[in-house]
């Protein structure tokens, strides 16, 4: 399982101790002040596992990994104890280094180091390099309310929540077209016919003074004719009315989250009050 450094894994991690970073705290081995811890290790599920110590004052520059099990955190005095930790075991532990990756192997030669000697051989936990879970070591890795009352154990959640982003834009505007139409006015002119008839007593002689012979207008008769108009006027043709509505819709995602659980390792006649109700479960 991948290990990470605490501010890797969470930037706003020392929220989660109450302003109480146990990075920095004095480290001691029984009233021996060995160094100081140097940093924090959890797995990928947020779990913690390992200080990181520096035993300046044993083994000059030298960093090594203890176990959270192993660790008794002293808040009010700021400091770690990991009492029955000798020199020789430090000397025994790997050296660590935030570049090098730390490995199966590494952890099992972290963990024989501080393992009870009635503890199953090394050489058959080898076997366990696919299935080994660090609930088979809960003496090295698991926590109580007494020595490690200010760490936490994290969970995941998923936060739904949305924004406002601009998608694009709908202009609406008006252009100009042109088109020749045609249009029919019926009209009416006047045109004067003149017949000229010839009456049934023509050659008759007439009374003397019936003809005058006069000269000059016989009859005046007044001509029209229309013509048409044509103009152009506006006129309203339609109204366009631009509005914005909103279509609703319910987007479902669906993420894997992770959850901190206790391991809690019952041994000889311990009576342990096992609170099942997850709204009432104590986080340490």
């Amino acid at each position: 399982m991948a290990l990470y450094r605490i501010k890797d894994f969470d930037p706003d991690y020392r929220n989660h101790f109450d302003n109480q970073d146990v990075v920095g705290f004095s480290f001691y081995s029984g009233d021996e002040k060995v160094g100081s811890v140097d940093d924090l290790l959890v797995d990928e599920e947020g779990r913690f596992r390992y200080l990181v110590i520096s035993t300046g004052a044993w083994i000059f520059g030298k960093k090594v990994l203890l176990p959270i099990g192993q660790a008794r955190i002293d808040h009010s005095e700021k400091r770690v104890f990991a009492d029955g930790l000798s020199r020789s075991q430090v000397e025994a532990l790997p050296e660590f280094t935030h570049e090098s990756a730390i490995d199966y192997e590494h952890e099992e030669q972290v963990r024989n180091t501080y393992r009870p000697a009635v503890d199953r051989p090394a050489a058959n936990r080898q076997t366990d390099r696919d299935s080994y879970r660090y609930a088979q070591d809960s003496a090295l890795y698991g926590m109580n309310d007494r020595d490690h009352q200010n760490l936490r154990l994290y969970e995941e959640r998923l936060v739904a929540n949305k924004q406002r982003q601009k998608t694009g834009e709908v202009i609406v505007g008006k252009r100009v077209e042109t088109e020749r139409k045609q249009v029919q006015v019926p009209i009416e002119k006047e045109r004067v016919v003149i017949e000229r008839n010839t009456p049934a007593d023509a050659g008759r002689p007439v009374a003397p003074g019936e003809a005058t012979f006069d000269q000059g207008e016989v009859a005046r008769v007044e001509v029209y004719e229309e013509t048409p108009d044509i103009r152009k006027e506006v006129v309203l043709r339609e109204e366009v009315n631009v509005r914005k509505e909103v279509d609703r819709d319910t987007v479902k995602a669906e993420e894997e989250i992770r959850r901190e659980e206790l391991d809690i390792d019952d041994r000889g006649r311990a009576v342990v009050d096992k609170d099942t109700d997850s709204r009432r479960r104590k986080r340490i």
